[in-house]
């Protein structure tokens, strides 16, 4: 596959509706085979995996570039160089990963059963990936799926066809045909691979979808795993600088044409660094795109034409002012990143997720108001993204919730490969990267193993009882508390045993 081209590929196909109970019969057969539980098989599969993806990279980088404009430099940096380091490092660390947890703080009563954690596959997975990184949020559960030991049957998104079909290659030439597959399709499909039971599923999108989805697990008890959006703000008060927040939030709307789930979707900024903070975001915007966003190959385009209409939609139903940008171009998919500055929360830009570059501007009064904007759009955000001083930004992270935060900085906790990510309420539930990957498709199955020798002890637990094994079992199991009545620490145990004693003096 070194020399794959996209055009070498076949067209985009839908899998035939009829064949996915018998991909899904399969995935699970094989499951229950046990082949895939031990190291030996990981390991392989990785590697195998790895040098399929680094023969296909040329590929890979092209489906981007043809699917959403990126340059060859983004789609490396956020899709293909992204999956291949997940996998080195899921392949030095599997093994330890992988090791029985002793149990902790274990009473000597249940030393002796040998309390551990064992780390079990949970089984068959069904993983469903989404359009906007293609490549990244595709393959990344799936490399967790393989180092789990479970099977898996991957649905990419029909919204990025080159991509799909490019990953549709290196699955089927590099991994067990018997244990990966993947389906290609849209929502007959989707729906007709939820009809069937799996040990988990994995989805990333919206949290329209993603309701549908944790629905339909929830008729097999299924668990999932939700990696959804949200309306993600940014909060810039009166002592951040203006410099610095201006070019890290506009880095955060070029990448991707602002097709990323962790983008902010709206900017607070305290009214007394407001005009300080719009000087410095034009002049960011000269020094990034010098020749304009549409003459800049490093900037890509909107998904489809759908995506686009929803943005135009939603730049002309907004009632702020545009202060930069507005250009758009629906034959070429083209948006030019829109900074409009609203006066209103209820404003159309923030009522929704725009999950495209537009950058509106929410003036407020004090950080007080900001924290109860942000709390009133959307309590569970993706993304918190506050700029100022520590005691502020630390004010700001205890008197909100969100999946993840950058202090100071535009979603870079989401830009950390072995950096666990996930949301939480509305944006998603369960996290991945990294070791999160291997554990959200593993159960920690807790064992105990009992010896013998130990029935002594056991007594205690067999009828009749009375007052004698009663004593017996307070004295076994019973823990001492380091604290009295009113709160003050006591040293434990110890100090409770002194004091006993003192006190029959």
């Amino acid at each position: 596959m070194i020399d794959l081209k996209v055009a070498d590929l076949p067209a985009f196909t839908h899998t035939p509706i009829d064949s996915i109970s018998a991909t899904h019969a399969r995935v699970v057969e094989k499951f229950g085979t046990h082949t895939t539980r031990p190291l030996a098989y990981r390991l392989k599969q990785l590697e195998s995996f790895y040098w399929a993806l680094k023969d296909a990279e040329p590929a890979l980088l092209e489906a981007c570039s043809l699917d959403l404009g990126k340059s060859a430099y983004e789609a490396y940096l956020t899709e293909v160089g992204w999956v291949l380091n997940d996998i080195v490092f899921m392949h030095k660390n599997l093994k330890r990963f992988m090791k029985d947890e002793k149990a902790e703080d274990t009473s000597w009563t249940n030393w002796a059963m040998n309390p551990i954690i064992r780390k079990d596959p949970l089984g068959a997975a069904l993983i469903i990936g989404a359009y906007n990184f293609p490549i990244q949020l595709s393959l990344g559960p799936l490399v967790g799926a393989i180092a789990a030991g479970c099977t898996a049957v991957l649905k990419p998104s029909e919204s990025a066809p080159n991509a799909a079909r490019v990953m549709q290659r290196v699955v089927e030439e590099s991994l067990d045909p018997e244990g990966y597959a993947v389906v290609q399709g849209a929502i007959p499909e989707t729906t007709k691979l939820l009809d069937c039971k799996w040990d988990i599923i994995f989805y990333t999108g919206s949290a329209n979808v993603g309701k549908i989805i944790a629905k339909r697990a929830a008729e097999t008890l299924t668990p999932v795993v939700l990696e959804l959006g949200g309306k993600n703000p940014a909060i810039i008060t009166a002592s951040a600088d203006p410099r610095l927040a201006a070019r890290r939030l506009l880095w955060a709307k070029l990448l991707n044409v602002g097709q990323v789930c962790v983008s902010q979707n709206y900017i607070m900024v305290d009214r007394s660094i407001l005009p300080a903070f719009l000087k410095e975001l034009k002049q960011a915007f000269k020094e990034f795109q010098p020749n304009g966003a549409e003459d800049n190959e490093d900037y890509g385009k909107v998904i489809n034409e759908r995506q686009w209409q929803r943005l135009r939609d939603m730049l002309d139903s907004t009632k702020g002012k545009i202060l930069i940008g507005g250009k758009t171009n629906k034959e070429t998919l083209f948006f030019e990143p829109t900074v409009v500055q609203v006066e209103d929360q209820h404003d159309p830009l923030l009522a929704d997720e725009s999950f495209g570059p537009l950058i509106p501007i929410l003036p407020v009064d004090n950080l007080d108001e900001a924290i109860r904007t942000a709390n009133a759009i959307h309590a569970t955000p993706l993304g918190l993204y506050p700029f100022g001083t520590k005691a502020e930004t630390d004010k700001i992270l205890a008197s909100t919730r969100s999946g993840g935060a950058s202090v100071n900085d535009a979603f870079f906790h989401a830009s950390i490969p072995t950096l666990s990510f996930g949301g939480v309420g509305d944006s998603g539930t369960g996290a991945y990267r990294g070791r999160a990957s291997f554990e959200a498709f593993t159960h920690r199955r807790s064992i105990t193993t009992t010896p013998g020798w130990v029935e002594g002890l056991l007594d205690v637990r067999y009828p009749p009882f009375g007052a004698k094994k009663l004593k017996k079992l307070r004295g076994m199991t019973d823990l001492k508390p380091d604290f009295d009545r009113k709160g003050n620490r006591t040293g434990g145990g110890v100090w409770w045993l002194l004091g006993v004693s003192g006190s029959n003096k």
